[in-house]
């Protein structure tokens, strides 16, 4: 006997080999019940469809066993289902992980659910403070084209609204003999713990001055208010000549979410704050050819741009997505922007506008040359790293939101993440109607003379068959004007066939 079937019978550790009794195990059965034909002892083949049920036959064991023939009457090779769907066991549970690269959750998904998403990527966020705000930082664009707008809101804020104002050392001594004791300025060894004493940041200027201000406090940034007084302002969205009514709202609060209400501890009203939106950014690391750490890192609002500067030659730049390699780009350059700078320098160069509340990384060339290579637009979790390619002919420069440049020689490269630390804009309305409101103002978005509505007159034509064609109002429109009927086109090609046939002429 084979030493497998001798283990299996006489078992292990058991007295005399023999197994422990056991209660008799029913034989198995599928979901379908099985049948085999029985053979036609006339001529060996198969009879006249009648099948007997059985089992399929067991390993090691004679023939199928045989069901009586009124067991069931079906053709034979075919197979009968004796449970419906609803008889059946469900499905597996499974497990949904959800992680955000800081934080990790388990959501368990019944088999009578159906995979959903837990809550949107991104929400609306309500600005409320807990106490009331004391100090601000108010900026202003430099020149003095705005120091009158500058001290009126200076004045506001500090005889009005009981504040304490903070501004820059420059602008503090233009200040000087007006007698503002609520004006404090700082130095520039205080830069790295004045987010801890400033509340919130007014900005006078356009988006530039925001990058300022960015760029000012570095990753604790203030929520910013800004008013237009710059030539475009994408990120401008409040109105100067209102700046008491959104600054006393700033800080009183105007708002409330219809889908939060949170009730304050002290009165039971609800918490009224101000909408904001956290706009990305993204953290830049500059590596050096053969270094163990970053040389430099930088935190962008807009951009970051990798070009070939002032060279001859196309940049050659490898782009890796966690060590591996996406692509590489023979182009002016190559840039890498968050939603908020999708309306600066991504969009001159072909990229996609996006909201700033779309969780994203914008990966856009600039002058490729290639007629395949389009902008994508990556999901926010991706770490990416621009490397300058060995056989590169010339070195590259980077440069982070317009201010800073290097330059990378062949080997360096640049690895850039999104930055745990967003810039909190307070918003005039909320996220997406001052966004829209934005690229409408700005950009002219989608707008067009509108097409104008068809009257009876050109109704009639069309339905009778008069005129070659019309197009647009005819003279019963209520303006009395003609935009084109099919007199005026058979003029038209009238007049042209007259100059070219003078044309010929004189040739």
């Amino acid at each position: 006997m084979p030493a497998a079937a001798r283990l299996g019978r006489e078992g292990l550790g058991s007295p005399g080999g023999a197994l422990p009794s056991r209660p008799h195990r029913q034989p198995f059965t599928s979901r379908r019940a099985w049948f085999s034909c029985k053979s036609d002892a006339a001529n060996g083949k198969l009879g006249n469809g009648a099948c007997s049920g059985g089992l399929p036959p067991a390993a090691g064991e004679g023939a199928a066993l045989q069901l009586p023939r009124s067991a069931c009457e079906v053709p034979c090779g075919k197979a009968v289902d004796n449970r419906n769907a609803a008889q059946w066991p469900h499905k597996s549970d499974i497990y949904i992980l959800r992680s955000d690269g800081h934080s990790c959750t388990r959501e368990t998904v019944l088999p009578s659910g159906n995979l959903q998403f837990a809550c949107p990527s991104s929400q609306q966020q309500l600005l409320v403070w807990k106490t009331r705000p004391r100090r601000v930082m108010v900026l202003k664009k430099l020149g003095d084209e705005l120091m009158e707008e500058y001290i009126d809101v200076l004045r506001y804020l500090g005889e009005e609204l009981e504040m304490r104002v903070v501004v820059e050392p420059h602008d503090y001594q233009a200040l000087e003999g007006l007698c503002m004791e609520w004006v404090d300025t700082y130095a520039l060894s205080d830069l790295p713990r004045l987010h801890e004493f400033v509340d919130f940041i007014v900005c006078l200027g356009g988006d530039g001055l925001m990058l300022h201000a960015a760029s000012l406090f570095g990753p604790a940034l203030p929520p910013i208010i800004s008013f237009k007084l710059g030539s475009l302002g994408f990120l401008t969205t409040h109105d100067y000549t209102e700046y008491r009514r959104h600054l006393h709202n700033v800080v009183h609060g105007c708002r409330e979410l219809a889908s939060c209400q949170l009730m304050a501890a002290g009165d039971e009203q609800p918490l009224r704050g101000v909408h904001i939106t956290l706009r990305m950014r993204l953290q830049c690391e500059i590596w050096r050819d053969g270094g163990r750490q970053a040389a430099e890192c930088f935190e962008v609002l807009n951009e970051v741009v990798l070009s070939r500067g002032a060279n001859p030659y196309l940049s050659k730049i490898e782009v890796y997505e966690h060590d591996a390699l996406i692509t590489k780009v023979q182009a002016d350059g190559v840039m890498l922007a968050t939603p908020t700078g999708s309306t600066a320098y991504n969009v001159a160069a072909g990229g996609s506008m996006v909201h700033p509340s779309v969780p994203s990384i914008l990966l856009t060339p600039i002058c490729p040359h290639s007629l395949n290579f389009r902008p994508v637009i990556l999901p926010d979790y991706v770490e990416l790293e621009l490397r300058i390619a060995p056989d590169a002919r010339c070195p590259a420069v980077v440069c982070f939101d317009g201010r800073d440049s290097r330059e990378l020689l062949q080997g360096d490269s640049i690895k850039v993440r999104m930055s745990p630390n967003p810039v909190p804009t307070i918003n005039n309305a909320d996220q997406t109607t001052d966004w829209f409101a934005s690229i409408q103002r700005c950009f002219q978005w989608s707008e067009r003379v509108e097409q104008l509505p068809m009257n009876s007159m050109l109704l009639n034509r069309a339905t009778n068959g008069g005129g070659s064609g019309s197009y647009g109002a005819g003279p019963g429109s209520s303006n009395g004007s003609s935009l084109g009927t099919g007199g005026a086109l058979d003029s038209t090609l009238t007049s042209v066939g007259s100059m070219l046939s003078s044309v010929e002429a004189d040739v």
